[in-house]
């Protein structure tokens, strides 16, 4: 196919060098002045999408995707399809695929789940909302890039997807990290806590597959001085969407809204920028209940 690649920041670079590694013609564009191997690069993202069977998008937020919506949208073929792989907003999703649909296109949103590596390694896994006709002309680019792609439903069901998984990651990783804590000031052995709880009713991804506590557990951030796997910025990110999308829909998330708190305290007040989301373990073992 001929793929146009708008964005290529540290996930659509490795993205769109999948692509291109496995035979597409990928022309891409960033703000940036950057190259990626076996991508031809544009001047403009209208240049990027224009003649593409596919344009996909991987930006940071619902404004810029807007933006840059009403710049290729009238430069793409119709027929074409618009995949967005970017973490937005509902609202700024369910609106550009109405601009694409107006406009005689295809739309997919598709956020993504699996971080740098997982963008590297062509190991991501797909969260998409659109037609079934969208979500099958996309279906072989995501193949490429990703080991899981789940159709949600229609324009907007990947983004909510996306959001209300990393709501509950959020709370989750509050709680086990909270829950070490006291471990520790009760005087229970990390280890032991974790055989425990990896074992019985209080088990999740947060304890079993990246456990906050350095030494426990398979290999995580926490090993390696909490180095971002997954930076506690992005999933404040996610939680004011998880909050703005629950504002919206009149939905109760007082636990949504807690962690949204607590990671925009860690990030704007305390050591939290830049650190992994699971940072929040040596914050807790240095405070009391003042």
């Amino acid at each position: 196919m001929k793929i146009g690649f708008i964005g290529l920041g540290n996930m659509g670079a490795p993205m769109a060098a999948n692509l291109a590694k496995a035979g597409h013609d990928v022309t891409g564009f960033d703000m940036a002045d950057i190259s990626v191997e076996g991508v031809t690069m544009a001047g403009s993202a209208a240049e990027a999408a224009t003649g593409a069977d596919v344009v996909i998008t991987m930006l940071p937020n619902g404004q810029i995707l807007r933006k840059v919506a009403e710049e290729i949208v009238p430069a793409m073929t119709k027929g074409a399809a618009l995949v967005d792989c970017s973490t937005v907003d509902v609202d700024s999703a369910r609106a550009v695929a109405e601009q694409a649909q107006a406009a005689g296109l295809l739309s997919v949103d598709a956020p993504v789940s699996g971080g740098i590596g997982g963008a590297a390694g062509g190991t991501l896994t797909f969260m998409a909302g659109g037609s079934e006709a969208a979500f099958e002309r996309a279906s072989p680019l995501f193949d490429i890039m990703g080991q899981k792609a789940v159709h949600c439903g229609e324009a907007g069901a990947g983004q909510a997807a996306k959001i209300c998984n990393n709501m509950i990651l959020g709370v989750t990783m509050i709680a086990t990290c909270e829950a070490f804590a006291l471990a520790d000031k009760l005087g229970l052995d990390r280890q032991k806590m974790f055989d425990v709880v990896s074992t019985s009713s209080g088990y999740s991804w947060s304890m079993n597959a990246y456990c906050p506590a350095p030494g426990v557990g398979p290999q995580s951030p926490a090993d390696n001085g909490y180095k971002p796997g997954f930076a506690a910025d992005l999933m404040l990110k996610d939680l004011r969407l998880s909050q703005q999308a629950a504002e919206s829909a009149d939905a109760d998330t007082p636990m949504g809204a807690l962690a949204q708190a607590l990671y925009a305290r860690f990030v704007e007040d305390e050591d939290g920028a830049g650190r992994d989301f699971s940072a929040m373990l040596p914050r807790f073992e240095t405070r009391g209940r003042g």
